[in-house]
C-alpha cells in the first residue's frame, strides 16, 4: 500500500469530492486515514475539528460507526443473510433500540429503491443491487460522511448509474460524499476532484458541470 506525503487539503461539510489517481498512487492509504481505519504517522488529520491522533481507539471506533459510512467495490455483504440483516447491523452496534430498527432499515432500503428486496438473501441479488444495499447499510446511522471506494468498479453502466444516482441524492440531502476512483468519468460526478500521484496531491480542480446519473447510462 503506497504511502502519502506532503499532502494538505480540506473537505467542507456537504461537499461531493472525488480523489483520483492511478493504482499505487496512495488513494487507499488516504482513504484508510480519512475513514479513521489508520492513524497518520505524521502530520495532523482533523475530523469535525477533532485531531484524530488525540483520540483513543474506542473513540475512533465510535466515530467510524456513527459518523462515517463505507461503501466498497466488493460490497462486503454478509453471506447467507437477508438484506434486512445486512442493513440493520450498524444499528445494532450503535445501540439503537430494537423497536426502532425496522423502521429505519425500511426507510433507507426504500431510499435506494430496494424496498421489495428487504427479505431477500443478499447473495441472490445482482451486483448493482448488492452495491445499493451496501449504500443503505452505510447510511443507516445517518453519517456525516460517506466514503465510497470504487463503488462502480464491478458494475455495468446501468447499475453504476443507479449507484451514482443514489450517491448524488445523498449528497443533495446534506451528506458529505468522498468518492475514491481511478476513472475520470466516475470522478466527474463530484464537484471537486483531487488528483493524487506518488503519494502527493498533484493538483485539484473544481468541476462546474458534474455528470448526472442519466449520463452514466448513455
Amino acid at each position: 500500500m503506497a504511502g502519502i506525503r506532503d499532502i494538505t487539503f480540506s473537505i467542507n461539510s456537504g461537499e461531493f469530492v472525488a480523489i483520483m489517481g492511478p493504482s499505487g498512487s496512495g488513494k487507499s492509504t488516504l482513504l484508510h486515514i480519512l475513514g479513521l481505519l489508520e492513524r497518520p504517522s505524521a502530520g495532523t488529520y482533523r475530523f469535525d475539528s477533532q485531531d484524530v491522533n488525540q483520540l483513543s481507539d474506542d473513540q475512533l471506533a465510535d466515530i467510524r460507526n456513527k459518523e462515517i459510512g463505507f461503501v466498497f467495490q466488493s460490497f462486503d455483504l454478509l453471506p447467507r443473510t437477508s438484506v434486512f440483516d445486512n442493513v440493520v447491523l450498524p444499528l445494532i452496534y450503535a445501540g439503537v433500540a430494537p423497536d426502532k430498527r425496522r423502521s429505519i432499515v425500511e426507510e433507507v432500503i426504500g431510499s435506494v429503491g430496494l424496498a421489495h428486496r428487504l427479505e431477500y438473501n443478499s447473495m441472490s441479488l445482482s451486483g448493482g443491487e448488492k452495491q445499493r444495499v451496501a449504500i443503505a447499510r452505510a447510511i443507516s446511522n445517518n453519517p456525516k460522511m460517506i466514503l465510497a471506494d470504487e463503488p462502480t468498479g464491478n458494475l455495468d453502466s446501468q447499475s453504476g448509474g443507479l449507484v451514482m444516482q443514489n450517491l448524488q441524492q445523498l449528497n443533495k440531502a446534506g451528506h458529505t460524499v468522498l468518492l475514491v476512483t481511478h476513472e475520470s468519468y466516475t470522478a466527474g460526478y463530484a464537484s471537486r476532484i483531487l488528483h493524487i500521484k506518488d503519494g502527493m496531491l498533484e493538483r485539484e480542480e473544481t468541476n462546474l458541470t458534474p455528470h448526472t446519473a442519466e449520463e452514466f447510462r448513455k
